[in-house]
């Protein structure tokens, strides 16, 4: 560069299927589904004519022997469980390389004109338990080009198994009341022993019953879903939503055999409100901004404090800082109170482990 500017370099993953290579446009494609739950703004969004991205989506599946991704009618589109796969597949490769080419440029030091892109910075990859309040920080900071960050939905203990093994930069999850009793932490304790670990206060949030409209069956109980046998729709063990409705079951004194569904899963809120609003379930469990985003009635059962964990030193990447900035500014603010069913009185603060579970 005549100029004396260094240039910005970044690795690539090239996956390969029968030897030839995939289509570089599948992964962007897919990512754009998984974000807007539609083919048709997905296709808008890469600049792909519909025909031309659901003919790439064919020929990729024939070729894989994989579905890709699955249309629903009158809901849009969603991935299937091999594309969700493969793009954490993707994203875990990439932060991989990126991390060996950065210790590659720091030890050439000035005997290479190549720099990395540090506007930026690595994006931060952060494991989730699914919450509809985090995906819009998600889309804020992503909107504001202050930093790139990844966002993947799984259960609670698996976020934090995730963190400890250093696959993710933050793990979200969250703890009931500290009323609940030393019990009811014992799940998560194990995977907080991390050194250096703090954890960011988010939001708290109502759990309950998600039931149709009117509340025909007259669910206000768990009790009520034993006696009537109500058809029930659960989420998957190790979410927290599932540690929460095991923990309200045993208060109850009932046996998940009385629960008539209680081994049928879904991996989100959102399915869980989608699977009572189809009319498959009669009730659910989840938090009151899925069930008031299906058009649901909620029925309020337990308060939980949901959190953000991660290392002292992942504070201090830039990526860190602007997600913390976007935590607690006005425009997230406004944001979450478009969203029921959730509070944020400490929201942003940076506590010690121990904090979060009191007395218990």
């Amino acid at each position: 560069m005549s100029n004396g500017a260094y240039a910005a370099i970044g690795p690539a993953v090239l996956w390969l299927a029968e030897g030839r290579s995939i289509d570089s446009r599948l992964l962007p494609l897919l990512r754009a589904v998984a974000k807007t739950g539609s083919l048709n703004r997905a296709v808008a969004a890469q600049g792909l004519s519909y025909r031309h991205a659901w003919g790439l989506i064919g020929k990729m599946e024939r070729t894989l022997g994989r579905s890709l991704v699955v249309m629903q009618r009158g809901r849009g589109a969603r991935l299937s469980p091999f594309s969700l796969k493969l793009l954490e597949a993707d994203a875990t490769a990439t932060r991989v390389i990126e991390r060996e080419l950065a210790a590659t440029v720091r030890a050439l030091g000035r005997a290479t004109p190549l720099t990395l892109d540090a506007r930026r910075g690595l994006p931060l990859l952060i494991h989730a338990s699914h919450d509809f309040a985090l995906a819009a920080l998600r889309d804020l900071v992503a909107e504001s080009g202050a930093a790139e960050v990844e966002l993947h939905f799984r259960g609670s203990l698996e976020c934090l198994a995730s963190l400890a093994r250093g696959e993710c930069d933050v793990a979200g999850f969250h703890l009931p009341e500290t009323s609940a009793g030393a019990a009811a932490f014992a799940p998560y304790r194990p995977w907080l022993r991390i050194r250096g670990l703090r954890l960011i206060r988010f939001v708290d949030r109502r759990q309950g019953l998600i039931v149709a409209r009117g509340n025909p069956k007259r669910l206000l109980t768990l009790a009520d879903l034993a006696e009537k046998r109500a058809r029930f729709v659960n989420r998957q063990p190790g979410s927290g939503t599932r540690l929460c409705f095991d923990r309200l079951l045993v208060a109850a004194a009932l046996s998940p055999a009385q629960i008539n569904g209680y081994q049928v899963e879904e991996f989100t809120h959102a399915a869980v409100a989608a699977t009572v609003a189809s009319g498959m379930a009669d009730a659910g469990f989840g938090i009151e901004a899925a069930a008031l985003q299906q058009k649901l009635d909620f029925i309020p059962l337990a308060t939980e404090r949901y959190f953000l964990a991660v290392r002292q030193a992942t504070l201090a990447r830039p990526a860190a800082y602007a997600l913390l900035a976007a935590l607690k500014g006005t425009a997230f603010q406004k944001r979450l109170g478009a969203l029921p069913g959730y509070e944020a009185p400490h929201i942003g603060e940076i506590i010690p482990v121990r904090d979060a579970f009191g007395a218990a």
